[in-house]
């Protein structure tokens, strides 16, 4: 369910949804061309500037549109959508048109691992310096689990809290290198492009370990696994697809779903937090 439909900005938002859609068909040249779609942080408007076929993206209130343009930018159409036009301040984007209904989670789980996989690797361009590295975020998770743990009254076996630590220990003080991160990587991210198969929308941009996001790839589709033998191939496709090391593959694993685990907890949730205590029982041994 879109967020913006729970508090008052976002519902403001909608209140003006159809002259901010007026507005920017009107500067930017463009004329409707369908429907609209939405997820959970966007409305996407089919449009044409000319015969060419293209997509307004606007983002309600709270959107860091800003930072999306930026890493839109720097991957250039280089496994994303590509960006055309950008009015931050209207909290608009104009993208290349993909297929919003075609979105990855439609194909076979072990086909998006690969689709995925290849990604990840793909994106892995030289990364700006100012982007946030993994290597910050694992030290961040170090020294908050225990007390994030503690706080929501244990919720998993405390060896597996102490494997996470450590493993987030361990990736902190390693360099992570400086290639470019998807930091919010899974299939519902991913839709039918028309220049290549599959494409990104909606990225956030990271420094480091290509790996980073693996554990996101897996629990968005872990009812899909429903064995520990398919969790442990779809992990071992990833990581030859991918081309990164197995074990540090394995210790963003345990952190991720450390991480999430709590996230969830702390607000709530009840589906996603079982996904990674399932992760956390294969992994965080």
């Amino acid at each position: 369910m879109p967020r913006w439909w729970h508090d008052e900005p976002g519902r403001a938002w909608l209140e003006e949804l159809p002259g901010l859609v007026a507005a920017r068909l009107r500067e930017w040249g463009l004329t409707a061309d369908g429907a609209p779609w939405h997820g959970s942080n966007a409305l996407v408007l089919p449009v044409r500037r000319g015969e060419e076929p293209l997509a307004l993206r606007l983002s309600p209130p709270g959107d860091d549109v800003a930072a999306e343009a930026a890493a839109l930018l720097w991957w250039d159409g280089r496994g994303t959508v590509l960006l055309v036009e950008a009015d931050v301040p209207a909290r608009a984007l104009l993208l290349e048109r993909l297929d919003g209904s075609h979105t990855l989670r439609r194909e076979p789980v072990e086909w998006s691992v690969e689709v995925l996989a290849t990604l990840m690797r793909e994106l892995a361009v030289p990364a700006p310096g100012t982007a946030l590295s993994t290597a910050e975020i694992a030290a961040e998770d170090a020294a908050s689990f225990e007390r994030r743990w503690q706080a929501v009254g244990g919720p998993t076996p405390r060896s597996q809290l102490t494997r996470a630590v450590a493993a987030a220990r361990e990736l902190a003080a390693t360099d992570p290198g400086g290639d470019a991160v998807d930091g919010d990587l899974h299939a519902d991210q991913v839709l039918r492009g028309r220049r290549t198969p599959w494409l990104v929308v909606d990225p956030v941009l990271l420094r480091g370990d290509r790996e980073h996001d693996l554990a996101r790839v897996l629990w968005t589709r872990l009812d899909e696994l429903p064995r520990d033998a398919d969790v442990r191939r779809a992990v071992a496709t990833a990581v030859t697809v991918a081309e990164v090391p197995r074990e540090r593959a394995e210790a963003w694993l345990v952190v991720r779903s450390m991480s999430y685990l709590l996230w969830g907890l702390e607000r709530g949730l009840t589906e996603d937090p079982v996904r990674c205590r399932r992760l956390l029982d294969l992994f965080a041994r």
